[in-house]
């Protein structure tokens, strides 16, 4: 028998993101370059107009959001979201639970990647901080990250180093992800399977 699920169809997570608005060194205005290991995620914007640049090994594109924009892409897709003007933007994300466990990676430089402790330590944003000091350590953050997918820009070469340094940084939590993983989108799956089976 299997149990229940009670999640979102298909175990996804939704939420609603409005895009930082802060400048950076190199122009536009937006958020933090970063990539997920395990999960697809989709955009579904929602007001505003930006854009969002991706980086794979195939290469760099830039696609534009404006309302009704739909843009999705998968694993291992490094994207940086670009805030022209009041976007907001509805995120889809596949299973639900993994992305808060740790499952972003940013594209920090790689001394910053080189175990849990020391990229914890450039990324971490104290929940009891004031306001303001939160601010201040996530465009610090912001801009860490920005000096390394720049580096990737410039030398796509190295992003299969990038790609090993975050799976060696996620490792350690590979049990407690699989859990998760059981009791979302595998348990959605599976739940789909028993409809099916008794449906014969």
């Amino acid at each position: 028998m299997v149990t229940p699920y009670t999640g979102l169809p298909g175990g996804v997570a939704v939420s609603h993101l409005c895009v930082y608005d802060w400048p950076a060194a190199d122009g536009p205005h937006g958020g933090t370059p970063h990539m997920h290991l395990t999960c697809s995620e989709a955009y579904v914007v929602t007001g505003g107009r930006g854009a969002v640049q991706t980086l794979t090994t195939a290469g760099y594109e830039v696609t534009p959001l404006v309302p009704g924009t739909v843009a999705r892409f998968t694993p291992g897709t490094v994207h940086r979201l670009v805030n022209e003007g009041g976007l907001r933007i509805t995120v889809l994300m596949q299973n639900s639970g993994l992305p808060e466990a740790g499952d972003a990676v940013l594209t920090l430089p790689a001394e910053y990647l080189t175990d849990p402790e020391t990229y914890a330590a450039a990324t971490t944003i104290p929940a009891d901080a004031p306001e303001a000091e939160r601010e201040r350590i996530a465009r610090a953050r912001r801009d860490l990250a920005l000096e390394g997918y720049r580096l990737l820009r410039a030398a796509p070469e190295g992003l299969a180093d990038f790609h090993r340094a975050a799976a060696a940084l996620v490792r350690p939590r590979l049990a407690e992800w699989r859990e998760r993983w059981k009791n979302g989108a595998a348990a959605a799956a599976a739940a789909t399977g028993e409809q099916l089976d008794r449906l014969e």
